[in-house]
């Protein structure tokens, strides 16, 4: 394990990289033996750091659940990171692609939660039971880490390489709809560039978000009622440039959209 001094060094450098907009050398290569729990030590005291400046949790977000995510990526284990309130969006936004490095998009679902989830023994059925409403969500994904040759270290360590979240669409009730089978278009400038059907998400959705809760229990923590869980993504990312307008078509569930510039 690393010392707490070259985990809090870490941390600093990933604050300061996202300020700066300018990605660091892969952790990996530089401190080699560097492991899973390592990076969400660095994790932790990065969340600690941005609460300390007057963030405010507003839930977590779960990634690389999927094939589509894990052929993508190189990287065949899920993960997870936090989500503080000031990145989660309405559609129709309008984000500066400049604040971000490296910016993608992904589909997925978002759970929002009417009760707490503990594990270490969370199944689906007690994530049914817990969320109040489901709904369309895209993630814009950031990276304050160089992206060639990233490890689950490098991915953890930088918050699972979150940047904000776009909700919209029409928020539903876990069983009103069979979520597995909740499908997605996304466009990009009028051209569909992905499709994907949820049931990639780990075969149902929740079941990301009761991997995430039994995740959490190791280290002492729960979901709370009142967070927003990303479940993951259902489609691989998706580069985007300034001047892109996204378009996400869920069907029944309503559509979402943003524009970079």
């Amino acid at each position: 394990m690393l010392d707490e001094e070259t985990i809090a060094a870490i941390a600093d450098e990933l604050v300061d990289a996202a300020r700066t907009r300018t990605p660091v050398p892969l952790l990996t290569t530089r401190h080699p033996g560097m492991s899973v729990e390592d990076a969400y030590r660095v994790q932790r005291l990065w969340r600690k750091r941005g609460e300390a400046e007057g963030r405010v949790l507003g839930g977590h977000k779960i990634g690389l659940t999927s094939k589509a995510m894990q052929r993508a990526t190189g990287i065949t284990e899920p993960d997870y990171g936090v989500i503080f309130k000031d990145t989660i969006l309405e559609s129709g936004a309008t984000l500066d692609w400049a604040h971000y490095t490296h910016p993608r998009v992904e589909v997925e679902l978002a759970f929002l939660l009417k009760e707490g989830i503990g594990g270490p023994d969370a199944t689906l059925f007690d994530v049914l039971r817990a969320t109040e409403y489901v709904t369309p969500a895209l993630e814009i994904l950031d990276s304050r880490i160089e992206m060639e040759g990233r490890t689950i270290v490098d991915t953890i360590s930088d918050n699972a390489a979150l940047g904000a979240m776009v909700v919209g669409g029409t928020p539903v009730h876990p069983d009103a709809v069979d979520l597995r089978w909740v499908a997605a278009i996304l466009y990009r400038n009028q051209t569909v560039e992905e499709t994907g059907v949820a049931a990639g998400v780990l075969g149902h959705p929740a079941n990301g978000v009761a991997w995430l809760a039994n995740k959490l229990a190791a280290h002492g923590d729960t979901l709370k009622a009142g967070e927003l869980i990303l479940a993951g993504s259902f489609t691989s990312p998706l580069w985007v440039r300034a001047g892109d307008t996204i378009y996400a078509d869920y069907g029944k569930l309503g559509t979402i959209t943003c524009h970079l510039q």
